[in-house]
């Protein structure tokens, strides 16, 4: 079974920093693109940055660019988004996914694509 644990939310102030961590288990951690998404409440699902674990294909929103960073840790089968530099807006709930589309300029949903828990964000002003 496809298991993705997303970690390391938390309450922070305006302008800190949190590490968000998803493992992967039950895929090939290689084969996989890997992205992260966020919801805050009553609005839609967002893509925040995603990794392509075949070519290193890296994607980020515009609104994150900058501040966060996307990176992988293979032997963990471990992806991290360090988040700096938080603002109020980043408030959401953060959800990582596999097997989604990733490229540089766009991130989607795969009809195959697996999804973990979410992990809450809350910037404070």
């Amino acid at each position: 079974e496809v298991q993705l644990q997303a970690s390391g939310g938390g309450l922070v102030q305006a302008g800190g920093s949190l590490r968000l961590s998803c493992t992967v288990s039950g895929i090939t951690f290689d084969d996989y693109a890997i992205g992260w998404f966020r919801q805050a409440p009553g609005k839609e699902r967002e893509e925040v940055s995603c990794i392509s674990r075949t070519d290193g294909t890296t994607y980020y929103r515009n609104s994150v660019k900058g501040r966060f960073t996307i990176s992988s840790d293979s032997p963990k089968n471990t992806v991290y988004l360090q988040m700096n530099s938080l603002k109020p807006e980043d408030t959401a709930t953060y959800f990582c996914a596999a097997n989604i589309i990733c490229h540089s300029d766009y991130v989607g949903y795969s009809p195959h694509d697996f999804w973990g828990q979410g992990t809450q964000v809350t910037v404070s002003s």
